[in-house]
């Protein structure tokens, strides 16, 4: 553990409970490492935040991906209805229905919703999965190119390859390593300066560009990057233009309008304080992230009522 930083430290009626270890990179606009914690140069599984790269792959690929739809390719939704609709919608537009989808049935991560599904006597599906939004834009670029849509998840389906490409040309790296993610599509490793490289290169891209297509569709329809309530969400209503998509296993990355790029992977895999590290390298580098100040504590509650908070280091 030697190698990694403490990037936070849970604090319990004043006594240091935990710490949660790992790296953090923040990147200014020109690309150069302004904050380097930790061994951010290792690689890393992105998880969850590297589906704005397979939105643009899915994009580039043929799939007819604007708005919301491209939104909901590059989120991870809370599997709402107006979820639910907008990937019904795009199944139907390309002739498929949702049994079409390789990811697995779940639950809405939205707890009202999955409490009335449950009062109603309604079971797990496909769609609801958090992933079923880039799981149908695979689908709609295999439909669009008369490829299978039965081996889309599959590492050589020409999907897949369109997404590797992708990722190498953002981060600047060759995939290090490929892995299964947990709804099944193939995940491509990369640094953690690659996965800010990256994401930077979304934001910063030629307005009307592929790459600034996927930037903008997130940052206008947040809701569909997450949910009702989801922290990304929350978080690019807080911060006006930025692009922010977190991942599991405690990896998060935060790009602002400006070009300043935060990238957080925790090495205990627990995200809960993911978000507030973000925020403290891009303050460390003097982006003004006042706006987001409820972002950057994490209150620990005992019987109930804070009894301390979970700060970076």
């Amino acid at each position: 553990m030697s190698e990694y930083a403490v990037l936070a430290e849970v604090v319990r009626s004043g006594f240091v409970e935990s710490l949660h270890y790992g790296s953090a990179v923040g990147l200014g606009p020109g690309g150069t490492p302004e904050v380097s914690l930790g061994p951010v140069d290792a690689p890393v599984l992105p998880r969850s935040s590297a589906k704005p790269f397979q939105a643009l792959a899915c994009l580039t690929s043929g799939a007819a991906l604007t708005g919301p739809r491209l939104a909901i390719a590059a989120g991870s939704h809370t599997g709402e209805d107006m979820h639910v609709t907008l990937v019904r919608d795009l199944l139907h537009e390309y002739g498929l229905a949702a049994a079409a989808l390789r990811c697995p049935e779940d639950w809405p991560e939205d707890e009202t919703t999955r409490h009335r599904l449950i009062r109603e006597g309604a079971g797990k599906t496909p769609e609801r999965m958090n992933c079923s939004g880039k799981h149908a834009a695979m689908l709609a670029a295999a439909v669009a190119n008369g490829w299978s849509t039965e081996s889309y998840p599959a590492a050589e389906h020409p999907v897949q390859r369109a997404v590797r490409a992708a990722v190498e040309e953002l981060s600047g790296e060759k995939a290090a390593a490929v892995a299964v993610d947990g709804c099944g599509a193939p995940l491509f490793g990369m640094s953690l300066t690659g996965l800010a490289r990256a994401i930077q290169g979304l934001v910063l891209a030629a307005p009307g560009s592929a790459p600034r297509q996927v930037a903008d569709a997130m940052r206008e329809h947040p809701e569909y990057v997450g949910g009702t309530g989801h922290q990304n969400t929350e978080l690019m209503r807080a911060l006006p233009g930025a692009v922010v998509k977190g991942g599991a296993e405690g990896v998060l990355v935060a790009a602002l309008a400006s070009g300043h790029t935060a990238a957080v992977k925790v090495i205990d895999g627990s995200p809960r304080a993911t978000t507030a590290i973000a925020l403290t390298v891009l303050e460390r580098m003097g982006c003004d992230v006042s706006s987001a100040a409820a972002f950057a504590r994490v209150p620990v509650l005992g019987g109930g009522r804070e009894v301390g908070e979970i700060r970076t280091v």
